[in-house]
C-alpha cells in the first residue's frame, strides 16, 4: 500500500511539473486579485507590477516540489535572491492538496535548505486576500515587517514577512535547483 505522505524534493525552476503548479496559481491568483489589477491603469503601472512578480531563473537559489506516490505534484516553493536577501517565491500547494500540512512541510524544508546555504532570514510577499496563507506564515514563525520593493508602489495590498533563521553566515550560492 502506498504511503499517502507526500515527498518534497529539489527540481529545477524549469522543471514541467514546477511550471504547471505556477500556472494553477496564476489563475488562483487572478480569480482573487483580479477587481484590484485594472487592465485601465497607465502602461507604466502595469509593466511596474509584470516587473514586480516576475521571477527571473538565474536569481533562483532553490525550488522545491512536493509530489504524492505517483508523482503528482501537490505543492511548489522556490528561494531568490532579491538584491542580496532570501526570498520565498511562489508557494502554493493545489487546493486538492490543502489542509494536509504539505505548506508547513514545504516551508521547513525551504528554510533548511536556506540555513543550509548560510541564509541569516528569510523574507516574503502575500496579499491581503489570502487569510490561509497569512495564517500559515504566522504559525510557522514569520512576522510582519514593512511593505519592500518591487512590491512598495505596485501591490499596496501586500503583507510582507520575514523569519529569522538561526545558522552559519556563509554567502548564498546558486545551486541548478
Amino acid at each position: 500500500m502506498k504511503s499517502k505522505q507526500a515527498q518534497i524534493l529539489p527540481v529545477t525552476w524549469g522543471d514541467p511539473r514546477a511550471v504547471a503548479l505556477r500556472e494553477l496559481m496564476d489563475v488562483e491568483m487572478s480569480a482573487i486579485y483580479g477587481s484590484l489589477l485594472s487592465s485601465s491603469e497607465p502602461d507604466n503601472v502595469l509593466a511596474a507590477r509584470r516587473r514586480a512578480l516576475l521571477v527571473d531563473p538565474r536569481d533562483v537559489l532553490v525550488t522545491l516540489l512536493a509530489i504524492d506516490a505517483d508523482g503528482m505534484p501537490l505543492a511548489h516553493a522556490a528561494l531568490r535572491d532579491l538584491g542580496g536577501e532570501w526570498e520565498v517565491k511562489r508557494l502554493f500547494v493545489d487546493s486538492k492538496a490543502r489542509g494536509r500540512g504539505i505548506g508547513r512541510r514545504i516551508m521547513s524544508d525551504l528554510e533548511s535548505k536556506a540555513r543550509d546555504r548560510g541564509a541569516k532570514r528569510l523574507i516574503l510577499q502575500t496579499g491581503d486576500r489570502q487569510p490561509e496563507a497569512v495564517a500559515l506564515y504566522e504559525r510557522t514563525g514569520y512576522e510582519r515587517i514593512e511593505i519592500y520593493e518591487p512590491y512598495v508602489t505596485t501591490f499596496a495590498f501586500s503583507l510582507c514577512f520575514e523569519k529569522q533563521l538561526d545558522g552559519s553566515g556563509l554567502s548564498a550560492a546558486r545551486s541548478d535547483y
